[in-house]
């Protein structure tokens, strides 16, 4: 079966809607403030982790080819360099 290829465009705007209208005020807790959340476009599972491999990585392992967007919960990037993570969440 042919993979689909996905422009990063395209997965950023996927991953940013599964997100939004799916996962979010399901993950969005206390205890996972901060954390990773990598979400397989396709599928819509995610996975959660202090770690990106990890989460990355568990996805894959359920999904050979899983297309990946992640996001740090509660925050604007997954990483800031140079800058500061912007809480999006109170």
């Amino acid at each position: 079966m042919p993979y689909p290829t996905f422009s990063d465009e395209e997965i950023a705007q996927r991953g940013k809607e599964i997100y939004e209208k799916q996962i979010r005020t399901h993950v969005e807790t206390t205890e996972n403030i901060g954390k990773i959340i990598s979400i397989d476009i396709e599928s819509g599972d995610y996975e959660i982790d202090d770690d990106l491999l990890t989460t990355c990585r568990r996805l894959q392992a359920r999904h050979n080819n899983a297309v990946l967007w992640t996001e740090r919960i509660g925050f604007n990037a997954v990483y800031a360099i140079g800058g500061t993570l912007t809480r999006t969440t109170s």
